[in-house]
């Protein structure tokens, strides 16, 4: 029977030592076979009809065939939508993903990497989220070092950083032409749900809405701190409506977010758009059916998360990482109609 055959036998009918099957069949990480010892070995493994241990070769290499996904949230929509750019990639590489979540604590990601390296990944993409830490971003940065050292591949999403290929979002210029979209559509008196100081989205979209409406010669917006959850968005709009804030739309930095502002609205007895309008960021699928549409930016979470796997397994290129740029797109819907 199939499965009773083992490397040794295949090493017999081949006519070679278990070494040299083993290498053919599994790679190795500090020895390769010639073509002619190679072609042998595959013709007497399909002859028996052999099917190599992942374990061997995982050991052989110095590597399995996994990649390690961190993000910041399993369970933020935008996260889902990359991991899923990121599962096809894999797949198309003959590789499966190992999902890991930080859940936005600070020291996560370095520990993750290093699980991961231990687990022996061939490679890791960081997938933004990343917390205003400059200890943590040193332990992230030795983690990712020591990772790339013994053969491991790292891609980053979100900023440049760590010196591995990037996939950078440009969510300071988002963040600016979405409110300078609002703008045109007659909005002048601003709130921003503008997510934790400490993290570096959040934070990165924040500041281009502010910049922008300064530039724009609005009054400065009223900015609110909060977790960068549906739960800060919902605390956030409540905090606008008992402090009676006059904002005539509320820009979140998340579509996660502004699906709290949206729903502490209607609890509040308010009206979207009558009484105040909203807008999001990410374009996440879950709220495209929200009633009434929500203004955002679009993001292409899926392809992102792709292009991330595919800058990771490319052979690495002489000087400076490789790094992709993307855009986000306004997208105006029902929730700003304008004034």
């Amino acid at each position: 029977m199939a499965g009773q055959v083992t490397l040794s036998d295949v090493a017999r009918q081949a006519g070679v030592s278990l070494a040299t099957a083993s290498r053919a069949l599994n790679g190795s990480a500090n020895r390769t076979v010639g073509a002619d010892l190679r072609e042998r070995v595959l013709e007497a493994a399909s002859r028996l009809r052999y099917s190599p241990d992942g374990i061997a070769q995982a050991m052989a290499r110095g590597r399995t065939t996994a990649l390690g996904l961190v993000v910041p949230d399993i369970a933020d929509p935008a996260c889902a939508e990359l991991a899923s750019g990121v599962v096809a990639a894999a797949e198309d590489a003959g590789m499966s993903v190992t999902l890991t979540s930080t859940r936005h604590e600070p020291g996560r990601e370095a520990a993750l990497v290093a699980l991961l390296g231990r687990q022996r990944a061939r490679a890791v993409v960081l997938a933004g989220g990343r917390q205003a830490d400059p200890a943590g971003e040193q332990a992230v940065r030795a983690a990712v070092d020591s990772f790339r050292a013994v053969g491991g591949a790292v891609a980053s999403v979100g900023r440049a950083a760590f010196g591995v290929p990037t996939v950078v979002v440009g969510d300071r210029e988002g963040a600016s032409d979405l409110v300078t979209a609002l703008h045109g559509r007659g909005y002048r008196r601003f709130a921003v749900l503008a997510g934790p100081q400490t993290h570096t989205l959040a934070a990165d979209r924040s500041a281009g809405a502010v910049a922008a409406l300064a530039a724009l010669g609005c009054p400065p917006p009223v900015v609110l701190r909060g977790a960068f959850s549906r739960d800060g968005g919902y605390e956030g709009m409540r905090q606008l409506v008992e402090d009676r804030v006059d904002a005539q739309v509320v820009v979140a930095v998340s579509d996660v977010m502004a699906a709290g502002a949206l729903a502490a609205a209607r609890d509040a007895g308010l009206s979207v758009p009558g009484d105040v309008a909203v807008a999001g960021y990410g374009d996440v699928g879950l709220l495209r059916d929200a009633m009434p549409g929500l203004t955002t930016v679009r993001l292409p979470f899926a392809d992102i998360g792709a292009r991330a796997v595919r800058l990771a397994l490319e052979p690495p290129a002489d000087g400076e990482p490789e790094t992709i740029r993307v855009t986000g797109q306004v997208v105006l819907r029902g929730s700003t109609p304008g004034v």
